[in-house]
């Protein structure tokens, strides 16, 4: 069954994912257009394109782990969903910096103060550039695979961050965003829990 999902999967572009990830922005200039946004425009579409990120940055690290339980490979479309995150996250603080600051830097800085949280969703941001201006083969070979490896482990960093700033920022104990925490931490346990594909045994040690 794997082999025939793989099999289809092969046979669609890397594009189409990117097409479909355009689908939440769309429909985001939509609502906007339409006066389909909440009582408070400016942070609907904030929180919008924040949660965005944060879900394609979550289907981003379920890819590992899928493949080792159930051997259906999305590898091909991991660095797209990966960059599709980062620029639902630059929207989103480009949203606060423009809209809800009206570029005050001072006025930034206050809020960050004033607003902890935010230090969480600017970590996880930087986090996020920095594995985006690395997902080239160019980076890979500049820095070795072991090198890039290590550096791309951020994202645990960064979804755990971007989580937390979620939930801190709502100062509500709200279900979504606390079971949205729940499926992270099972991801994170599930890549150190099963460390290869199910049913393929290790590599015997070689003995004289």
């Amino acid at each position: 069954m794997a082999q025939v999902i793989n099999g289809y999967l092969r046979r669609i572009p890397v594009w189409a994912v990117w097409l479909g990830a355009a689908i939440p922005l769309a429909l985001l200039v939509w609502d906007t257009l339409t006066g389909g946004l909440g009582v408070e425009p400016v942070r609907d579409i904030e929180h919008r394109l924040g949660r965005t990120a944060l879900y394609f940055l979550i289907a981003t690290l379920a890819v590992t782990p899928l493949m080792r339980i159930t051997r259906i490979s999305l590898l091909r479309f991991r660095r797209a969903l990966g960059l599709i995150s980062f620029t639902y996250a630059a929207l989103h603080v480009a949203s606060w910096i423009s809209m809800e600051m009206g570029f005050l830097w001072g006025q930034m800085l206050t809020d960050v103060i004033k607003r902890p949280y935010l230090i969480f969703g600017m970590s996880a941001f930087v986090m996020l550039f920095a594995l985006a201006v690395t997902s080239n083969d160019s980076s890979i070979r500049r820095l070795g695979a072991a090198g890039w490896r290590r550096l791309h482990r951020l994202v645990y960093p960064a979804v755990l961050l971007a989580s937390i700033h979620w939930i801190w920022a709502l100062k509500l104990w709200e279900t979504k965003p606390l079971l949205v925490l729940g499926m992270i931490l099972v991801l994170l346990a599930l890549r150190v829990l099963i460390r290869r594909p199910l049913g393929r045994r290790p590599a015997k040690v070689q003995t004289n």
